[in-house]
């Protein structure tokens, strides 16, 4: 019987939450798991609303997969490493990750069910992790369901190690520093996120400057947690939106040569699911950022 023995992050979350987060699912579906007695606590069934103790063993019986109606699909993207349990590929911009509303088709996942992708949301099939569709780099995909159980579990403990390339508009004055500033949905334009909101989640992300330019900062960003648009709005609240960001940052224009916003998941280092194996993988800046940072030298 598959589970996990709560974290001390874990610790006073609500059981839902804990398990969505662990199974890579949303929230109203842990909640079904636990209503239909699928869910234990050190052996006993509890309430969803349980909150945990470190410590305390959660064991849990996942319905078997429904059969999805996606369909392979010829989408752009580059395999970067591919074994039985996981693939790991560079997404280009402009490419959604997986099908929702308004995106049903043309997405990575239908780009990859060629290949044998499987574990989480019948809809998102091997997902562990996200990109906005205009950022570029490198994503981890499950093959199977127990790979992606335990990719989900390291990214719930904060051990799969995430770095972007992120160019900001305007001369940022620290050199390195912490952003700790909590997100969630804008109070009144559910579409964009924002630190003004009603229901905070903690988010922190580090940089380091690695270059200033003519107008620009050019950084390395760690992810310690990640939030949707995490970066990009950490950054516009310092009153330093990533470059292009039509969202975030200046809504009438982007700068010319750039087409999107500029920012690359470059690097992500973790724990082979199965073997326990320490995998590195790097990803260059693709071709469209490398042009717009070489013209950016070249200026006075």
């Amino acid at each position: 019987m598959p589970g996990f023995a709560a974290s001390e992050t874990e610790a006073g979350l609500r059981l839902d939450v804990a398990l969505a987060r662990r199974l890579g699912q949303s929230r109203a579906g842990a909640q079904r798991l636990i209503e239909s007695s699928a869910v234990t606590i050190d052996g006993r069934v509890v309430d969803k609303g349980h909150l945990l103790r470190m410590g305390e063993t959660v064991a849990y019986v996942l319905p078997p997969p429904r059969p999805t109606a996606l369909r392979a699909e010829d989408v752009p993207y580059t395999l970067v490493f591919e074994d039985a349990a996981l693939l790991v590929v560079d997404k280009p911009a402009g490419v959604v990750v997986h099908p929702a509303p308004g995106h049903e088709h043309g997405t990575l996942v239908q780009g990859l069910l060629s290949r044998g992708i499987a574990g989480g949301h019948e809809s998102r099939p091997g997902i562990v992790h996200r990109l906005d569709r205009d950022t570029s780099g490198l994503l981890i995909v499950a093959r199977t369901p127990d790979a992606h159980r335990r990719l989900v579990s390291q990214m719930a403990r904060r051990e799969i190690a995430r770095r972007y390339v992120a160019l900001l508009a305007g001369a940022l004055p620290q050199d390195e520093g912490t952003v700790d500033a909590p997100l969630g949905r804008h109070v009144r334009d559910r579409k964009r996120m924002s630190i003004h909101t009603t229901r905070p989640h903690r988010a922190v992300t580090h940089f380091v400057v690695r270059e200033r330019l003519p107008g620009y900062t050019l950084l390395d960003v760690r992810l310690e947690t990640g939030r949707t648009h995490q970066i990009r709005v950490h950054f516009a609240a310092l009153g330093y939106p990533v470059a292009g960001d039509t969202t975030y940052g200046d809504r009438t224009r982007r700068p010319a040569g750039l087409t999107r916003q500029f920012l690359h998941a470059a690097h992500l280092e973790f724990a082979h699911p199965l073997s326990g194996e320490p995998l590195s993988f790097d990803a260059p800046l693709p071709a469209d950022l490398a042009v717009f940072l070489t013209a950016l030298r070249g200026s006075p």
